[in-house]
């Protein structure tokens, strides 16, 4: 069967054409979803894009999560559905609790660019599991509020558990996020958020595929799935 990937459109969302166009090179059918309509239209995954969701207005991601979609998010991801939250996605499910953890500005206090190598701490994911363990991705990111935050305790118990998916490769950090994280799950294993940007690294044209890995282990899970 085929993967539907469902991808949310915010007002202000700019990557929901760019990771719609991931889903289909992963070989998934990518499915639009507005942010009004609480239909999820019976996909097998949600991707939360990134972009300025609302206009990112009191924190990023804080309007956003009361949006009619975000509660039918909420009801498949605690039903088991796989949620893919992706920059200004991830800060959305850490608004809606879907995520522990919180995004912070930026150590630098400015919008930032570059390209940036991470490391899979944990290959075993639903989101990761095209990948090999301790691999190295090269994925853009681009960002102002990316400065991942958790109480110690919570980051003791995160890495314990094998949340912390993806970190940034060393002297990559350029936000300040404690532990050098990049990416995590909730304790279940089916919500992930990462900072970075897959959706921009599906194609060799802009420099690396890498990217595309987290969009075929999501394919690859919901096949498995349905097998």
């Amino acid at each position: 069967m085929t993967a539907r990937i469902g991808v949310v459109t915010f007002p202000g969302s700019l990557d929901d054409r760019d990771a719609q166009r991931a889903v289909r090179v992963a070989g998934a059918e990518a499915v639009a979803l507005w942010h009004g309509d609480a239909d999820l239209r019976g996909v097998d995954a949600v991707v939360l894009p990134g972009g300025f969701s609302y206009g990112d207005y009191l924190r990023a991601g804080a309007i956003a999560r009361f949006s009619p979609v975000m509660e039918s998010v909420i009801d498949f991801a605690e039903q088991g559905g796989l949620v893919l939250g992706i920059c200004n996605g991830f800060q959305v499910l850490c608004e809606a609790g879907l995520l522990p953890g919180a995004l912070l500005p930026n150590a630098n206090r400015r919008f930032t660019f570059r390209q940036v190598d991470l490391d899979v701490v944990n290959a075993g994911t639903a989101f990761t599991r095209a990948c090999d363990p301790q691999e190295r991705l090269s994925i853009p990111a681009k960002h102002s509020w990316g400065r991942y935050y958790a109480p110690d305790d919570q980051l003791d118990a995160l890495e314990a558990s094998g949340q912390v998916v993806l970190r940034y490769a060393a002297g990559q950090n350029f936000n300040g996020s404690l532990r050098d994280i990049a990416g995590v799950t909730n304790e279940r294993g089916n919500v992930f958020g990462l900072m970075p940007h897959p959706e921009h690294a599906v194609d060799a044209l802009t420099g690396s595929t890498d990217g595309l890995r987290i969009f075929e282990s999501m394919a690859l899970s919901i096949q498995g799935a349905h097998a």
